[in-house]
């Protein structure tokens, strides 16, 4: 069978540890879009191991796939790989022929890009990891595959089509020095060496293919999105977005199974138990505009350590909004919610939730369609009673009956909202601070 994990909100929630969590039955952890831009943390016999590319799995054995709706940085990859492997481990990862590859001049673009769109407030807030330039070649059929990188021929004709555009675009358009990152010379020596390396480990699969064979064997799957339903290119804030879909809908057409294969299965929505992003964009939600606002921000932001796993900048916070939470699990159909973080809130004397908009004396439960109509949204909040500080590890040996009377209160009512029972709750860092209310797997 397969379990599918989606970010609901902002792409922060917590779903490496999820995937940790709950992908120990499992024997194929496959990440099916984004790349080196998704950051997450896994935490392993007491080791931390911080990740942007390698899927979560490989940290417990399990074989990963970056799948064909990925985009991979080959540098990243091998650096990832390399550094699990001096720190003992030995991941078992393979890659689709058919995801793109980022090259240099990709993240040079990115930086450049992103200068320009500041100046008009249209800033994507992008960690400049060359992501959506890379989704953007893709579009345009000029990008280079995975599987381009093994035929140094293929691979070479790929590039004397498409850099000198690029430095074109660079030099003519933008007015900037090109450089190495537009060099087709210095391009085609580094990644036939990662195009050899990639063949000598038997690294590269057609994952459709791959996944298949491995459902029909019996094999358990479990599909790894990056980012959130909000910065989903089709049904997020945009232009405040990723460059891909992270509902799970992007699970089928990033890993070649089909939707009746992946909505058999299991769809876990990840759940900050607020909320936070890093980025340009509305948040209407947000913990800021006077005094009192602020020191609760920061007060969460500390006790949760709302710092960007990739870019390492201090996230904003805000209120859980449950408008948004409708919205994505209208758009991946959850079957089960995980939710994070639920002890950072401890101590707080109340906490609110956005329950419905008010926007120009409408009332809205879900998410409007635009951005700028969602700026406009003012937050309906219902406020709960805050809950203590407790032995937290205790509480997720003993179970969901061990949280606080407020806490399980809060948590009953996001389920009940969104008609999805509860999977788990993360009630802290490691996998021994987690409660499994309903395995999928199990």
């Amino acid at each position: 069978m397969t379990v599918t994990i989606v970010g609901a909100q902002l792409g922060d929630e917590g779903k490496g540890g999820v995937v940790d969590l709950l992908g120990e039955p499992a024997d194929v952890v496959a990440r099916y879009q984004g790349g080196d831009n998704a950051g997450h943390t896994v935490v392993h016999g007491g080791e931390e191991y911080k990740l942007s590319l390698v899927p979560s799995g490989a940290i417990r054995d399990k074989v990963g796939i970056l799948g064909n709706g990925c985009v991979v940085n080959p540098r990243t990859l091998f650096e990832e790989l390399d550094t699990l492997r001096e720190r003992g481990l030995d991941p078992d990862v393979r890659v689709a022929e058919r995801a793109h590859a980022i090259l240099p001049y990709h993240r040079r673009l990115d930086g450049i890009e992103e200068e320009v769109k500041s100046d008009d407030d249209l800033e994507a807030g992008t960690t400049g990891r060359g992501i959506g330039p890379t989704y953007e070649d893709k579009a345009g059929r000029r990008g280079i595959r995975v599987g381009d990188l093994l035929d140094p021929a293929v691979l070479r004709d790929r590039l004397e089509y498409v850099v000198p555009q690029k430095r074109a675009l660079v030099e003519d358009v933008f007015g900037v020095e090109a450089g190495e990152a537009f060099d087709v010379e210095a391009l085609h020596e580094e990644y036939s060496d990662y195009g050899r390396r990639l063949r000598e480990e038997g690294m590269t699969v057609d994952a459709g293919s791959f996944l298949a064979d491995r459902i029909a064997a019996g094999d358990d799957v479990l599909l790894e999105g990056a980012q959130g339903t909000s910065l989903d290119i089709d049904h997020g804030i945009y232009p405040y977005v990723t460059s891909s879909n992270p509902t799970a809908g992007g699970a089928c057409v990033g890993t070649g199974l089909g939707p009746t294969t992946v909505g058999q299965g299991e769809i876990i929505g990840v759940v900050k138990a607020y909320l936070s992003r890093v980025g340009t964009g509305p948040l209407p939600t947000e913990l800021r505009g006077d005094d009192e606002r602020e020191r609760l921000a920061e007060y969460i932001r500390e006790e949760g350590g709302e710092y960007g796993t990739v870019t390492g900048r201090p996230r904003r916070v805000g209120w859980l909004d449950m408008p948004m939470l409708r919205h994505a699990a209208r758009a991946s159909d959850f079957t089960g919610l995980a939710v994070n973080h639920v002890d950072v809130l401890a101590g707080l004397d109340e906490v609110n939730v956005a329950h419905a908009y008010d926007r120009d004396g409408e009332r809205l439960t879900t998410m409007p369609t635009t951005t700028e109509a969602w700026g406009e949204c003012d937050p309906i909040y219902r406020t709960f009673e805050g809950w203590p500080e407790i032995d937290w590890a205790a509480a997720a040996r003993e179970g969901f009956d061990a949280l606080p009377e407020n806490a399980r209160a809060y948590l009953t009512y996001v389920s009940e909202e969104l008609d999805v029972p509860l999977t788990a709750v993360g009630v802290g860092p490691g996998r021994a601070e987690s409660i499994v209310l309903d395995h999928p797997f199990e």
